[in-house]
């Protein structure tokens, strides 16, 4: 696995997202410990966001998404992630939207890289009419940094379509980037960034592209539970406007303690 070289930047614009709201997160390096079990609940709810059906895809505004992930540690490097999305928009009601496998690999620490380095293969399927993809495959690489009490975390994203009304499967670029600094105890705050630019042949045009920004609280130092929470705000006309977010999250060691 060779070391890869982060570049992060943020176009400033304002407006209405776009994106699949389904699992708003910056993914860290390090995978799920050997015979453990993460649960977690992805939650937001889109104030402001798209009120019209486009390419036969049902309106973002007041839609809440709420996902399911059980990710497991097979190995000290490898876990795998298993996704449940769910979507409630009037007047749709409460929906299955469609589902994901995620197989992950970390540097092992023998190796001792400067970063964290891992990369997630993400596949799944979604239901056409909240998806303009209705089968995907997502790379992404992750590269993170803890300087003392000061995390960063880049994941230059690509999504593929495997199918979907484009019919076009050149990868898009959708970088996403996190910082934040434990000023508690028990808690760090900071923001996530989140885009989508287009194509690698060819971006869109900024009005086009979607670029997010989310204020974010994350639970520190706590070896069971995960709590992040995070209010964005789309920076462009192509991205909704305001989305509240929420990730809760249980460990579980199934390996039984030594007397």
């Amino acid at each position: 696995m060779k070391n890869l070289i982060a570049v992060f930047f943020l176009c400033i614009s304002f407006q209405s997202f776009s994106q699949d709201n389904y699992e708003i997160q910056v993914y860290g390096a390090p995978t799920q410990d050997k015979g453990t079990t993460q649960l977690e609940l992805h939650s937001n709810f889109t104030f402001n966001g798209e009120r019209n059906i486009v390419k036969g895809v049902r309106p973002t505004y007041h839609a809440l998404h709420e996902t399911i992930e059980i990710t497991h540690g097979f190995t000290d490097n490898l876990e795998i992630g298993f996704y449940f999305f769910t979507n409630y928009t009037s007047p749709y009601g409460y929906q299955y939207v469609g589902s994901h496998i995620r197989p992950r690999i970390s540097a092992p620490e023998k190796w001792k890289l400067p970063v964290g380095l891992s990369l997630s293969m993400e596949v799944g399927f979604q239901k056409q009419e909240y998806s303009t993809d209705t089968w995907n495959w997502e790379i992404r690489p992750i590269i993170d940094k803890q300087w003392g009490k000061l995390y960063a975390s880049f994941n230059p994203t690509f999504g593929v379509s495997l199918k979907g009304i484009e019919n076009n499967s050149t990868p898009v670029f959708e970088p996403n980037f996190k910082m934040d600094y434990q000023f508690l105890k028990h808690g760090s705050l900071g923001f996530e960034y989140y885009g989508s630019m287009g194509y690698i042949n060819g971006f869109d045009r900024l009005a086009d592209q979607n670029h997010a920004l989310f204020f974010t609280f994350d639970l520190e130092d706590d070896p069971k539970w995960e709590f992040n929470i995070g209010a964005g705000f789309g920076l462009t006309q192509a991205t909704d406007g305001f989305v509240l977010k929420t990730i809760l999250g249980r460990r579980i060691n199934w390996k039984k303690k030594k007397k």
